[in-house]
């Protein structure tokens, strides 16, 4: 029986036309980031009146950390660190970044998008970027500069409040004031990419960096109802944005399902650093889980927070994991899930969550490391092997130690009675403190005097 030409080659483009209309066989990732969410604001991790029935549903059907950490105390070098996979003061954005100033995210760093983009995969930033202080400018690389296809910002926080912002910018183009509400507003952006503009031949790569519940806060009518017994307006409004937050997660992952998307995507949530302020009085009213220190701490506190993952075909659902891990593990966690090449040209800190998720012990080239300029007090350096953390100020001349297996809440500092120890922490924190101080631009040292420039700038401008 003789086939014709045309019968052949259909035959054969038959497999190749399938597989097109399966879609991307490579999995989507999502790195979903709350503001300032402490360790234990989410009802999964103990909270007794936090309402976040979306993100306990979700800790369900992954794995939830229980020793997740920011790679920083406060905002921006933790980000620099998801999308670096490199350790803050190595990539150099140190420091939260005020508008304005030098710090930003430089193009030498290799940044998760752009290495993801060269991968085949679309790529959408929503939310807080606060990589650069020249927002939106030529003068710094902004979202695009890194590999986002599409992007929807704010420099830092959303302005005037979480209410109607006004200081979104898409693409480069300043869009006004917006209605409604930051979290639920980016996830309708992020929704919009997904239906509306990304290629959908190509995987995605969607970070969704949200505001809540850094302040100013300001929280729907709606979510604020479902605390009635609270007569703190602040602790009611504070509650409410972390409900609203959770409310926006949800959204989100409802998309991802009608889109029958969620059985071939990653999704990592986090946050980038603990609750703001005393948790009794201020705005901040977030909480630790009990951890000593909060924001700007390098004390638990300051830097553990929530991190689940749900990996469908890995993390098997409901199981938790007390293997350490810490923010840049995203980046090459990520890197291997896309099937990427890991950079081999710099020191990247970061390990693959996978073996977390399976319960072995993260590999990694460097321990667990931070370091905030602004904590408060003297100890604003740490690093962790194992159990054992040590905290430092910032010449390496103080120092505490802690066991954290017996004693989580850092209560009694153990430098004096395990001298064997104490030394072998302090000579590998020497060390990797001098490291990382020498691969990173110095912007760290004339930090300070920049800062108190612009403060008695802000005086004289009041005054």
């Amino acid at each position: 029986m003789k086939m014709t030409t045309a019968l052949l080659v259909s035959l054969l483009l038959l497999p190749l036309a399938r597989l097109s209309a399966a879609g991307p066989s490579k999995p989507n990732i999502v790195i979903f980031l709350a503001d300032d969410l402490g360790y234990g604001d989410l009802g999964c991790y103990g909270h007794p009146i936090m309402q976040t029935p979306n993100l306990d549903a979700f800790a369900k059907q992954g794995t939830r950390f229980t020793q997740s950490y920011a790679a920083c105390a406060v905002c921006s070098p933790s980000r620099s660190a998801i999308l670096t996979g490199r350790t803050p003061y190595r990539n150099g954005v140190f420091a939260w970044i005020p508008e304005g100033r030098e710090i930003h995210l430089r193009t030498s760093e290799i940044a998760l998008p752009k290495l993801l983009k060269e991968r085949g995969y679309a790529t959408c930033h929503v939310g807080k970027w606060h990589l650069n202080g020249h927002f939106n400018k030529p003068t710094q690389p902004q979202p695009s500069d890194h590999g986002y296809d599409w992007w929807l910002a704010t420099q830092n926080n959303a302005a005037p409040s979480h209410e109607n912002p006004d200081n979104f910018v898409r693409n480069g183009e300043p869009v006004g004031k917006l209605e409604g509400y930051s979290a639920p507003l980016i996830v309708d952006e992020a929704t919009t990419w997904l239906t509306q503009h990304r290629d959908k031949s190509k995987p995605f790569l969607l970070s969704v960096w949200a505001h809540e519940p850094h302040y100013p806060i300001k929280a729907s009518p709606e979510f604020k109802a479902k605390y009635p017994d609270l007569t703190d307006d602040v602790q009611r409004e504070h509650h409410a944005n972390v409900t609203q937050l959770d409310h926006a997660f949800g959204k989100l992952m409802r998309t991802l399902d009608e889109l029958k998307l969620a059985d071939n995507t990653v999704v990592f949530f986090t946050s980038d650093n603990g609750p703001e302020g005393d948790g009794i009085k201020s705005p901040g009213r977030g909480s630790t889980g009990g951890l000593r220190g909060r924001k700007r701490a390098v004390y638990e506190g300051g830097i553990r927070v929530p991190g689940i993952v749900r990996w469908p075909g890995k993390a098997q659902p409901g199981t938790t994991s007390d293997v350490p891990v810490i923010g840049s593990d995203i980046f090459v966690t990520a890197v291997g899930i896309a099937g990427a090449k890991l950079p081999t040209d710099r020191v990247l800190d970061g390990g693959n969550l996978l073996a977390a998720i399976e319960g072995r012990a993260v590999e990694r080239a460097r321990p667990l490391y931070w370091r905030c300029a602004i904590a408060p007090g003297p100890l604003k350096t740490a690093m962790r092997i194992g159990d054992w953390k040590i905290l430092a100020d910032e010449p390496l001349t103080q120092f505490e130690l802690y066991d954290l297996k017996h004693d989580p809440l850092e209560k009694t500092d153990l430098s004096a009675t395990q001298p064997a120890k104490f030394l072998e922490m302090k000579t590998a924190l020497i060390k990797l403190n001098t490291e990382i101080e020498a691969e990173g631009p110095d912007w760290w040292k004339s930090y300070d005097q920049g800062a108190k420039r612009a403060n008695q700038k802000k005086k004289q401008k009041a005054e």
